[in-house]
């Protein structure tokens, strides 16, 4: 990561002196990229993680946290075994350690310490032997120097306290790259094959671009699309009038919506719980934007 930012830092810099007059702020700045993408001396994802790096000065941490309701956490009292079964269920690398306070966070586990544990083994487990020191930022915190911290001080996830100290979520490193980078799939991400995938019974996954006359199709609604926008995440940002963050919940017309990934200043990926069960599909909804 430290090279790219290096590398993105020469581009800025060769960018810049090669102008007659240099941006006066920073839309002028973001004017000057997009017309070098133009003219082909940037390629779209040069450009892409240069407009990334410029804007994650402007986010805060409440902005991409994962919020206290969607925290897998531990507790310190739990037993070795329940403690893998969590690990093997939710596929996280790193854990938020609890005490029977939810407001006291008293450490970090990480999964590849419990490599240690022999599945069989009698032996007394003291889970304060592979806690982690917990780093507190708060929700007003800049990514910017959020990123620096964790660069600094090696660390890849934070607890996000409020003003008055009460946990509010987490924020990874990850999260904070994927504003640079764009999202990060990895081994327990599900590909995006689909505009609408059924999770279970009245629950679905459905990306933000999904037209509304798709949405209406698939789950026989009669969502309006007479508002001025054609996708449900431009529907869900009428409702609340603004971008959603994620973990944010809306409900219209019957359907639950929450926001699960928010990339890039758009909502990417929302769950939905339908207010009634939806019969299987026939043909599966289409997997284009």
């Amino acid at each position: 990561m430290a090279k790219d930012l290096n590398t993105t830092g020469r581009w800025l810099k060769r960018l810049t002196q090669g102008l007659a007059t240099e941006p006066q702020d920073r839309q002028q700045l973001l004017g000057v990229l997009r017309e070098a993408g133009e003219r082909g001396v940037l390629d779209s994802d040069a450009l892409t993680m240069l407009e990334g790096v410029l804007g994650v000065a402007d986010l805060q941490v409440r902005d991409i946290m994962v919020p206290r309701g969607q925290m897998v956490v531990v507790r310190r009292s739990t037993p070795a075994a329940q403690i893998l079964a969590v690990v093997v269920e939710s596929g996280h690398s790193r854990y938020p350690v609890m005490d029977e306070d939810r407001d006291d966070i008293v450490g970090i586990l990480m999964a590849k310490d419990l490599l240690r544990l022999s599945a069989n083994s009698a032996q007394r487990f003291d889970i304060r032997e592979y806690m982690r020191p917990a780093q507190f930022v708060p929700e007003s915190k800049r990514l910017n120097v959020l990123l620096k911290e964790f660069r600094r001080n090696r660390n890849h996830m934070a607890i996000v306290v409020d003003e008055y100290g009460g946990v509010s979520g987490l924020v990874t490193i990850e999260d904070v790259i994927e504003q640079i980078v764009g999202e990060i799939d990895d081994e327990f991400d599900v590909e995006d094959i689909e505009n609408i995938h059924r999770d279970g019974e009245r629950k679905f996954t459905v990306r933000g671009v999904t037209r509304i006359d798709e949405f209406n199709g698939y789950f026989g609604a009669q969502l309006s699309e007479e508002q001025g926008f054609d996708t449900i995440a431009g529907l869900l940002m009428k409702q609340l009038g603004r971008l959603p963050r994620r973990g944010e919940t809306a409900a219209i017309d019957g359907f639950e919506f929450q926001v699960m990934r928010v990339d890039r200043g758009r909502i990417d990926a929302l769950r939905v719980v339908a207010p009634r069960d939806v019969p299987p599909q026939s043909q599966a909804a289409g997997g284009g934007s």
